[in-house]
């Protein structure tokens, strides 16, 4: 029996209205990713890559179509049931990295795990050492460079041992070597541990470094 596709869009349309005007963003988006792929949606900013993202992710709502993960439509679901899937189930990685100033490396990094009710620190230092922050667990964000808190956000993304990653340009604010660190990081945690990846980039570098593209482009999948 072929394993069944982790997620599955189905004619998914979203937009937005910008004064008078109606700007469609996604127009029928269909797509499938496999549990322990590592994807990239590619395409030139402004493409829709975000909000597809984010909409795959449960977080933003498509104004039509389906999105199922493992078979559930998670649209369908109540806010609670959707609340406890994305703590349990998905991990997040944003551009802006969303570090709370006033915790340390290490409470940030286990924030997922405290609201699932899992204070175990051990696996947060255990994922600091692992994106090469071992002796940074103590640093409050402001001590801490762009690609450091890149790392912290990539490791609080894991501490719930999640399914499945998704990762908004997870690269856009670093420097090249801090970049393909990251890259190798999410490659070897693919490989290792079978964590799906959904990674949206517009650096084609660094998109050759996944197993497929999905490329968007004017709100449609164009390769």
């Amino acid at each position: 029996v072929p394993p069944e596709p982790m997620i599955i869009a189905e004619s998914v349309q979203r937009s937005f209205t910008l004064g008078k005007k109606e700007i469609e963003v996604l127009r029928g988006i269909d797509l499938e990713i496999m549990q322990g792929e590592r994807v990239f949606l590619c395409g030139p900013s402004g493409a829709g890559k975000t909000t597809l993202l984010y909409t795959l992710a449960g977080l933003e709502r498509p104004q039509s179509g389906k999105v199922r993960i493992d078979g559930e439509d998670i649209y369908r679901m109540s806010r609670r049931a959707q609340a406890k899937l994305r703590n349990a189930r998905m991990g997040y990685v944003f551009q802006n990295y969303y570090l709370l100033p006033e915790l340390t490396a290490l409470e940030n990094v286990m924030v997922p795990g405290m609201i699932g009710g899992n204070s175990d620190s051990e696996r947060g230092r255990d994922l600091l050492a692992a994106v090469g922050l071992k002796d940074r667990a103590n640093h409050l964000p402001t001590e801490l460079s762009g690609g450091e808190q890149q790392r912290v956000a990539i490791a609080r993304a894991l501490v719930n041992s999640p399914s499945i990653v998704f990762a908004d340009e997870p690269t856009g604010n670093l420097d090249r070597a801090s970049a393909m660190q990251v890259m190798e990081l999410i490659a070897e945690i693919n490989h290792e541990e079978g964590t799906t990846f959904l990674i949206s980039t517009h650096d084609e570098k660094i998109a050759t470094l996944c197993r497929r593209e999905i490329v968007v482009g004017d709100g449609v999948v164009t390769g």
